[in-house]
């Protein structure tokens, strides 16, 4: 059975609003069937390789470890971060379209 790898960019947390640890591209192998234990009933699997993720510094690095290694490999592409410059001042503009609240 041929092993199933996702490759992608980690996208920054909703806690942080910096782009730190975002830069990585990571591949992650997907998690296999999974059953249930039949002495405690507990849902679980023997593939230890779920837990892995290898960090690569690119995407072209990543997809060439992929082939080497003979894996099937999806790429997920990240989306752009739209940035929309903003001032302070724009919340006291004259002529301003949104309704004032406070």
């Amino acid at each position: 059975m041929e092993q199933r790898v996702r490759i992608w960019r980690r996208p920054k947390t909703a806690m942080q609003s910096g782009m730190a640890n975002t830069h990585e591209w990571v591949l992650a192998f997907l998690p296999g069937p999974r059953r249930p234990d039949p002495l405690m009933g507990w849902i679980g699997g023997a593939d230890t390789e779920a837990q892995v993720e290898l960090k690569f510094p690119s995407r072209e690095e990543a997809v060439a470890y992929a082939q080497r290694e003979g894996l099937i490999y999806e790429v997920e592409q990240p989306r752009d971060r739209v940035i929309r410059p903003k001032s302070y001042a724009d919340n006291f503009r004259f002529g301003r379209t949104e309704n004032w609240t406070h």
